[in-house]
């Protein structure tokens, strides 16, 4: 028997479908028993995961940023593939946000909920155009570090990675521990990773012993919604492109990927499962030295779920509520919110910030936030997966477009090899060149 056995025989994604469904099974449980000890015991397993996914955040957001703008360095023709991702980035989220503008004009989802103005209250924190601007620099280095701003701290390590690289050799000894410190934090949150059927368990099964299926029923227009939002997005949307644009098999894209579209499923958090994201995305045929830009970029910018069916069907959920007429230059507003500013939403759990953006450039009441932030986990979920896959996408699209993609590696990339830890991928020993 070879020494490198498996240490985990139960594939993951079964693990994660077992976690999915034991957590329904005793979320239900707590509710219809009223066991207040179970129901704690869920949101304390649940919180701990999260908790340990969002440790690892901040470090891991600068050095990712750090490392993936200095490793443009390798690839001829970066800012050329540089402005092709953030193209496709635009044209995917203007096409999420107009398929969620539809589908919140033919569904009235504020329409018949019972629910009023006086149901609502204002977040603590909202979010303007000067806030977001004004936010992304740091007054100092470290509070952006203890409060999560991760903005803030995307803005320090692009300065950091453009000036290592303006630096050349000199910079060389930082961006050495910088490669390695990543590995580190990887390597850490690999760990916590394997913990995600148990995080599973806690969340799903917290979720439903707090909110049970009355606080769906009052919202099941709105939660439909933004369900068949995404789902329109990632398997109709994405399938598409795939097919049309990159030239590659659809089904084999969603094989290759599902391990970290799960995770994002089950833990709500783009930076949490952007080393799941990379190491899919590189497995998928993607080089190295592209996915370790795109894919770090994609986790704090990329949000078709959260930064644009969301906050679409959402301002229409809220003006119907207050009793607000919207015209054709509110939604106009609504899709230039969701495609310039979606790098407000930043990878994190919620999509409180752009949903307030989103309501003040509209001029609609900040009230409307409170209005969905109970039933906002559960949406939270489907708006993660949506974004995850479409990080993992653009960099596929792009690179096939590009005659960068390994198709061998695409047509045989398989979710099943993720049950070992992340390691590292293909050595290429020619720079990565981009076609004219």
């Amino acid at each position: 028997m070879s020494s490198h056995t498996k240490s985990f025989k139960v594939p993951f994604w079964a693990q994660i479908i077992a976690g999915l469904l034991l957590g329904v099974l005793l979320g239900w449980l707590a509710r219809d028993q009223d066991l207040s000890w179970l129901t704690t015991t869920l949101e304390k397993v649940g919180d701990t995961f999260i908790g340990l996914l969002k440790l690892a955040v901040a470090p891991l957001v600068f050095f990712a940023i750090l490392v993936s703008i200095t490793n443009l360095r390798k690839v001829n023709n970066a800012a050329r593939l540089a402005s092709r991702t953030l193209l496709w980035f635009m044209i995917t989220s203007l096409i999420a946000v107009s398929i969620g503008l539809v589908i919140g004009l033919l569904t009235n989802p504020g329409a018949g909920t019972g629910l009023t103005p006086k149901d609502g209250a204002k977040p603590e924190d909202t979010g303007s155009w000067i806030d977001f601007l004004t936010g992304i620099i740091p007054t100092d280095v470290i509070t952006p570090f203890t409060e999560l701003n991760v903005l803030q701290i995307v803005f320090m390590a692009a300065v950091a990675g453009i000036a290592a690289l303006q630096l050349g050799e000199k910079a060389q000894p930082i961006l050495t521990l910088s490669e390695s410190v990543l590995s580190l934090l990887q390597k850490a949150l690999w760990w916590v990773i394997r913990l995600a059927p148990i995080g599973t368990v806690g969340l799903i099964g917290n979720a439903i012993a707090t909110y049970g299926w009355d606080l769906i029923g009052k919202y099941a227009t709105f939660t439909a919604d933004i369900y068949v939002g995404c789902l329109i997005v990632l398997f109709g949307v994405y399938p598409t492109l795939l097919a049309t644009v990159a030239k590659v098999n659809p089904v084999q894209f969603f094989r290759g990927a599902w391990p970290a579209i799960q995770l994002a499923f089950v833990s709500r958090s783009s930076v949490g499962t952007m080393p799941l994201t990379q190491k899919v995305t590189e497995r998928l045929g993607v080089p190295k030295e592209y996915a370790s830009f795109a894919v770090p970029f994609g986790a704090t910018t990329k949000m078709d779920g959260c930064a644009a069916i969301y906050p679409a069907i959402a301002a229409i959920f809220v003006a119907q509520i207050f009793d607000i007429q919207l015209g054709v230059g509110d939604y106009l507003l609504i899709a230039f919110v969701s495609v310039v500013g979606s790098a407000a939403t930043a990878g994190l759990t919620g999509a409180t910030v752009m949903l307030t953006l989103t309501l003040s450039t509209l001029g609609l009441p900040m009230e409307g936030v409170g209005l969905l932030l109970a039933i906002d986990p559960i949406l939270d979920m489907i708006r993660t997966a949506t974004n995850v896959a479409g990080q993992a996408l653009i960099p596929v699209l792009v690179s096939a477009r590009e005659n960068l993609l390994d198709r061998t590696a695409y047509a045989t990339a398989d979710g099943s090899s993720l049950d070992e830890p992340l390691d590292e991928p293909r050595d290429r020993t020619e720079p990565v060149t981009a076609t004219a």
